[in-house]
């Protein structure tokens, strides 16, 4: 096949599982055109019949598909075959090599991943203190954070703060400016706290910046954007992570899930002393 693809995504629940697994698949291909189309709650043979249908009138089309009903999955896939559609199922193979490996039944319930269980509600509040405890808000209770960020400004602490709490984790995140104090409980030798300091490429972090300041459409913070204080900023925030050993992660070049991931390593490192 030639030209741009018609990637279909079918799933008997939210789809998210699966947009991010093809979000991980096409990163693999530097040249792979496609329109992707989502379906959601694809739970009967009517509906996969007009999915199929639909496929039948275009070219290049891919489907991929998590449905976790066997009957289901089995008739997606002959359906697909008989139409010569390319079909591939991304949780089956799995589910079943595991169900033999625990010896145990697979329950193939729809969205048997979102219950509200203790996982889920632990996830709101998590949600729920690191959007109060964002930008150095409320920090009379950090002592209550699980993981601390530390930085000068536009360094993706929000983001990643917003990122860490979806994974359950309580997340302060505080800015590195004159008038910010670091409470004195993150620079006791007893803080039990995962403190982490955020850096940047200078250059980078102009970059931003002014790309911010554009925005905003507020040109009177010129020393907000001038290398030279930012390089002055950045040093002393390196000093300030030197001085009590907390870790420091360069988010230059990387994306909030990489630092993420960075952060929850150093985080079960901590928890492991």
């Amino acid at each position: 096949m030639n030209g741009k693809y018609n990637v279909y995504l079918v799933s008997d629940s939210t789809g998210e599982t699966l947009d991010r697994i093809f979000l991980s698949l096409k990163s693999q291909f530097s040249s792979f055109e496609y329109i992707k189309k989502e379906f959601a709650f694809i739970r009967t043979q009517q509906q996969i019949d007009k999915i199929i249908n639909e496929c039948k009138k275009k070219e290049n089309v891919i489907i991929l598909y998590t449905i976790v009903e066997t009957k289901l999955a089995k008739y997606i896939t002959q359906l697909s075959d008989k139409n010569n559609v390319p079909c591939f199922g991304v949780l089956g193979n799995l589910i079943l090599s595991f169900s033999k490996l625990l010896n145990q039944k697979a329950i193939h319930k729809p969205s048997a991943q979102h219950v509200l269980d203790d996982d889920y509600y632990k996830r709101i509040e998590a949600i729920q203190f690191t959007m109060s405890h964002d930008d150095g808000k409320k920090i009379n209770d950090i002592k209550n954070s699980d993981i601390v960020l530390l930085g000068v400004s536009r360094t993706s602490k929000t983001p990643t703060s917003i990122y860490l709490a979806n994974r359950g984790f309580k997340t302060a995140n505080i800015p590195l400016v004159m008038d910010q104090k670091i409470p004195e409980i993150l620079k006791s030798s007893e803080n039990k706290i995962c403190v982490i300091g955020l850096v940047a490429d200078p250059d980078r972090l102009a970059d931003i910046r002014r790309n911010r300041i554009a925005i905003m459409n507020d040109n009177n913070i010129k020393e907000y954007t001038d290398l030279n204080f930012i390089n002055e900023e950045l040093q002393n925030s390196k000093k300030l992570f030197k001085k009590y050993n907390w870790p420091t992660i360069d988010v230059t070049r990387k994306s909030v899930e990489e630092t993420a991931a960075s952060i929850l390593k150093i985080y079960e490192i901590k928890k492991i002393k």
